[in-house]
């Protein structure tokens, strides 16, 4: 019946995340609200661990990309978990260290690093750098000297593959903001400079096809085009590169008619074939990295709204109005994301129209949908969005000057804040 397994209907007819009523945390919280389920946040993550752990026997890492949502809370559990973090940013970078996750297991991207950025990194000691440009490993390395470190880096390379996916989410095609290009030798010719570098470590690549991807094959063809790429580096430069960061992109469900393969099968099938290569073309088994996101949180995510008008348009549509839109749910604007929603305190009738709901935004394009199956739903109702734990909250802003939702929490019965509520002094703090 629903998206995701966390979601029930209790005994009072009303939807249920993780076992607590979804009305009653609106009344509690507010709306519009992101509610998160500490549970399958911990269950997808060790979903990933386990996996790895067996598939490779040891050898793999799963880094949690927490572009797809970062809070303190997020990042202490994913720390409890024993995983990884990816951090894209200053800022990602600040609320894992001040969370007191260890930074020598984090990962830090950026197609367009400051000199600040990087300085923050090696400050705190991250893991590794992952370098997405040749003027980022000349500033890198200059960087390093001036502060007598000799960090890890990887370098992110596009290894030609179509992901079948939207446009804006794919980033391993020759024509990305992302990376090296293996086609015009520019990958090989920037390991050559770094492996003479004295101020960074190359200890591995990293690739990353591409966002919400139903079709394993993309993830293997990867696999097989980064370990060839792998096997030329040993053979012309005599340089063993360590580890091998396979990315993340693994398609969840937003809809019920999303039919995404189990993450163990996406593993085990990537696993096999990162195994066989490495057999064929006579190199040892690096490290693998994974880096999921938005199959760790989105599914463990709903948003809850309130309704306000009503308007029905004969013949045409009927619109329902929210307290919220694109300022805490850009997805639908910027690639017309679909979304599975419930009328939460009407969870057991039957969805018995189809609606667009409409944000609060003065944009006509504030929508969280259109021809959304949902009950009929009138002012003061109380409507769930699922699978909105990632992009959301991370992409929410105060267009309009609109307040950010609270975070919530819930685990075994019981609701925590994990991040409040923006007020209107918050709005103005930085105006002068």
């Amino acid at each position: 019946m629903f998206v995701s397994e966390n979601l029930s209907i209790n005994s009072v007819g009303h939807l249920a995340i993780g076992g607590v009523d979804t009305v009653e945390l609106a009344k509690e919280y507010g709306t519009p609200l992101y509610v998160m389920d500490e549970q399958l946040i911990r269950k997808n993550l060790r979903r990933f661990h386990d996996s790895m752990n067996s598939y490779y026997n040891g050898k793999g890492e799963v880094h949690y990309a927490s572009k797809a949502f970062s809070c303190m809370e997020m990042c202490r559990i994913v720390a409890d978990e024993g995983d990884g973090l990816d951090a894209v940013s200053i800022g990602e970078l600040y609320t894992a260290y001040k969370a007191g996750f260890p930074m020598e297991k984090v990962g830090f991207h950026g197609n367009n690093k400051t000199d600040e950025e990087l300085r923050y990194a090696l400050e705190y000691k991250v893991g590794h750098i992952i370098v997405d440009n040749i003027s980022e490993l000349h500033r890198l390395e200059s960087i390093a000297g001036g502060m007598n470190v000799q960090p890890d880096i990887m370098f992110r390379i596009k290894p030609g593959i179509d992901a079948h996916t939207h446009d804006f989410v794919k980033t391993g095609q020759i024509d990305s903001k992302f990376g090296f290009a293996l086609e015009t030798g520019e990958a090989f010719e920037a390991v050559k400079e770094a492996v003479s570098c004295k101020n960074v470590h190359l200890s591995g690549l990293h690739c990353h096809i591409g966002s919400q991807i139903f079709d394993i094959a993309p993830f293997e063809e990867a696999a097989k085009v980064m370990l060839g790429f792998i096997a030329e580096i040993k053979e012309k430069l005599g340089f063993v590169v360590e580890g091998l960061n396979l990315g993340g992109g693994f398609g969840i469900k937003y809809l019920n008619e999303h039919d995404p393969a189990p993450f163990e099968v996406y593993l085990e099938r990537v696993s096999a074939v990162v195994k066989a290569e490495c057999e064929r073309l006579h190199i040892d088994l690096p490290k693998i990295y994974i880096e999921p996101g938005r199959s760790i949180a989105a599914p463990a995510g709903i948003t809850l709204y309130t309704v306000g008008a009503r308007k029905e348009i004969p013949n045409i549509r009927t619109y329902i109005s929210v307290d919220g839109g694109m300022a805490d749910n850009p997805r639908y604007i910027l690639y017309g994301s679909e979304y599975d929603a419930v009328v939460a305190n009407k969870a057991d009738e039957e969805r018995s129209e189809k609606v667009t709901i409409a944000g609060k935004c003065c944009e006509s394009g504030d929508l969280i949908g259109e021809n959304m199956p949902l009950q009929h739903a009138e002012s003061g109702d109380i409507i769930a969005v699922c699978a909105t734990g990632a992009y959301n909250y991370s992409m929410s802003s105060n267009y309009n000057r609109l307040q950010k939702p609270a975070v919530v929490f819930v685990n075994e019965g019981k609701s925590r804040i994990a991040v409040k509520r923006e007020t209107l002094d918050d709005i103005i703090r930085n105006d002068i």
